[in-house]
């Protein structure tokens, strides 16, 4: 987003929430920097300065604001990056990878330079990767020790610093005190059994109709939905655990409780929340794009909250989109509940529902097709998701955030049994692609009038960068009328 200061200050005069994470505001009177939903009082205009990161405005000077919290602001949409580069690298470092990597591995990994990388991410972010990664530690730093109780050696080692001594050094010079005068000052009521995450979002957010969706594909033994909740096993390199997650009270977020088992990943763990949740959208945009459709008005006028259920585990949504090929969402679900039972690990988790954890792609692939066909599945179908687990494991195909979309769903076809519907599922949910487009889903081509994938391409033209948004209020537009 392109920072004008005129349109930044109506949005904060506003508190317009549309904007909550887009930019924040530092006032030069105080050092403070906030999000435009802050509710200390306005200060004037020729104070204050207006930054696209966090990262960029501590860079400045300013220190983040105790009220409105910006650590815990959603963060930018997919559609909001002007390189690619930088969404990828922001995304990969906000996860964690520079907590166990370098700035080398990362730059390897994205197929640039080292060099090329820090000068684009600077380019954009206004700070190198190094101080976007140490804004993003500080950051998980500062919501654990508002939110939680965890000791702070233990919080020093879970927000991704390597010593404690250098985590208290840098949090002092950030915040301008030390995270025990903090702690002290926002002792955080206790949360039960496990580590409380506040997830800010920027509201409306249609909570049940994601949850419904969820809930009809829960894989048995990994996930389990209730009223108003969601929960999970959760298995990630060297960890595992479990965590819960429902809407927070009086806020415009969602509280997660995670198994102090998970703290060492929590980083990881908050952007897989993030990303299954569509927590970075931003739904204002998307119904001014889609509302003025016929075929979209309504279902945009009655959801305009409406979410795209991304992916917590990119391995398990994609298996589970290629058991889904050619039967219903529950005959899917009771083939995925049949795979974890055989292949899956118990977990230790003390959540109803949540007894397995799903299999990663190392171990499916040391199977054969003829093992997997054995929990009910065509041969074929065994033999596409063995080669699907077999290009995650040999490293050909990433599962992650993608610099190139388009190629990425390329890729996947190249998969013996992986088409084009299949593919762009994946791009939707895993690759969080919000301009994905399954041309050739019969309940599409129908709501569109159209009997051929072209022209149900054509059709949807209009609708780009946000075509994966106009599929899921196609769908639920769909299942309302299925269920009236």
């Amino acid at each position: 987003m392109r920072l004008e200061a005129d349109r930044c200050y109506a949005a904060l005069r506003a508190r317009d929430a549309r904007f909550d994470g887009l930019f924040f505001v530092g006032v030069e009177t105080t050092g403070v920097y906030c999000r435009p939903i802050c509710p200390a009082r306005l200060p004037a205009k020729e104070r204050c300065r207006f930054f696209g990161t966090a990262a960029e405005a501590e860079h400045e000077g300013f220190r983040a604001c105790f009220r409105c919290r910006p650590e815990v602001a959603p963060g930018a949409a997919s559609v909001d990056a002007r390189s690619r580069l930088v969404q990828v690298a922001a995304s990969m470092i906000a996860a964690g990878f520079l907590n166990d990597h370098s700035l080398d591995d990362l730059a390897t990994r994205l197929g640039v330079s080292a060099r090329h990388l820090r000068r684009t991410v600077e380019a954009e972010l206004g700070v190198t990767p190094i101080a976007y990664a140490q804004t993003r530690r500080l950051a998980l730093a500062k919501q654990l020790l508002h939110d939680t109780t965890m000791p702070l050696a233990d919080l020093a080692f879970a927000a991704g610093f390597s010593s404690v001594r250098r985590f208290n050094a840098l949090f002092r010079a950030r915040f301008g005190r030390p995270p025990s005068e903090v702690r002290r000052a926002q002792l955080p009521p206790s949360s039960g059994e496990g580590l409380r995450l506040r997830l800010d979002f920027r509201p409306p957010y249609e909570w049940e109709r994601l949850l419904t969706f969820l809930e009809a594909r829960a894989i048995p033994g990994v996930e389990a939905v209730s009223p108003g909740e969601y929960r999970r096993s959760v298995r990630l390199a060297d960890v595992d655990g479990w965590l819960v997650v429902r809407p927070a009270l009086n806020r415009d977020a969602l509280e997660a409780r995670v198994s102090l088992s998970l703290a060492p990943r929590l980083m990881p763990i908050v952007a897989g929340l993030r990303a299954l949740f569509d927590l970075d959208a931003r739904p204002a945009a998307i119904a001014d794009h889609l509302g003025g459709d016929s075929r979209l008005r309504a279902s945009v006028s009655a959801h305009p909250g409406l979410r795209i259920p991304g992916a917590f585990d990119g391995f398990e949504v994609a298996v589970r989109a290629v058991l889904g090929q050619q039967i219903s969402v529950r005959g899917a679900t009771t083939l995925a509940g049949r795979l974890v039972e055989r292949f899956g690990r118990p977990s230790s988790a003390p959540i109803e529902g949540c007894t397995r954890l799903f299999p990663v792609a190392d171990e499916i692939a040391a199977l054969s097709a003829q093992q997997i066909r054995a929990i009910g599945l065509p041969s074929k179908r065994a033999e596409t998701i063995v080669g699907l687990a077999q290009a995650v494991a040999r490293g050909d195909l990433s599962l992650s955030l993608p610099l190139d979309p388009e190629r990425a769903v390329a890729s996947l076809q190249h998969i013996p049994g992986i088409g084009p519907w299949t593919a762009h599922y994946i791009a939707m949910r895993v690759f969080a692609w919000p301009d994905a487009f399954p041309a050739g889903d019969l309940v599409l081509r129908r709501a569109l009038g159209v009997v051929k994938t072209r022209e149900a391409d054509e059709r949807a033209q209009p609708w780009r960068p946000f075509r994966a948004y106009a599929v899921f209020h196609l769908w639920n537009r769909s299942t309302a009328s299925d269920n009236s």
